[in-house]
């Protein structure tokens, strides 16, 4: 009775610290994540101070070249071509730093996506959970839903629309919204109320047969 007792103790334990360890890697890793996207800005930032420091120093040696032009009568041919010098070495520099803060800002995105994705797992665990889940449909041609309202979407209390999206546009849901074909629609509700919003997104209209009259 004594061995059964331990060895459910010793699971019970193995289990609680498997889990701590695992909640304490979460953490550490979104802790890590946070700090590289911290310090991949604070780059893209002096990259940026970067290109205005040479944009600026062209402009001073323009306007250096320029007032020494002006006041004493120097070759043309030679003052162009120390500005043409200038100009693509600035240029050369400013293609670089750019470059740089491309790639910067690409794994700033990418970290950020990370992110983004883990916290949409967590979602639809603790929607599954409770029996509910994202849907995100595109309203076809035909739809029943097209040049209809949000008020005059079926009803369930659960449902809701969290978003539409329209081209490049982010609507807000109101109820004097028409729907257009090619629309995203994003919704929120239970599974078991979902679906009847499904097929009025995306199913097509019967199309009504013509009758023929006989004589």
């Amino acid at each position: 009775m004594a061995f059964e007792l331990f060895g459910r103790l010793h699971k019970e334990l193995s289990i609680t610290g498997s889990a701590i360890y695992e909640v304490v890697l979460a953490i550490s890793e979104r802790v890590n994540r946070k700090a590289q996207i911290i310090r991949l800005h604070w780059q893209a930032s002096v990259l940026l101070q970067r290109i205005d420091e040479v944009t600026a120093e062209l402009g001073r040696q323009i306007a250096d070249h320029v007032d020494r032009r002006l006041s004493v009568q120097t070759d043309q041919d030679s003052t162009l071509a120390t500005l043409d010098t200038s100009l693509s070495h600035a240029v050369t520099r400013a293609e670089t730093l750019k470059q740089a803060q491309a790639q910067v800002d690409g794994q700033i995105r990418e970290l950020k996506l990370e992110a983004i994705h883990e916290d949409t797992i967590k979602l639809q665990q603790d929607l599954s959970l409770r029996s509910a889940r994202i849907e995100r449909l595109t309203i076809v041609r035909h739809a029943a839903a097209v040049g209809q309202s949000i008020a005059a979407m079926p009803h369930a209390s659960s449902v809701h629309i969290a978003s539409v999206l329209r081209g490049p546009f982010l609507l807000a849901p109101s109820d004097s919204l028409i729907f257009r074909p090619d629309d995203i629609v994003v919704l929120l509700g239970l599974e078991s109320e979902l679906d009847p919003f499904v097929t009025w997104f995306t199913s097509q209209r019967p199309l009504k047969t013509p009758t023929t009259e006989f004589a």
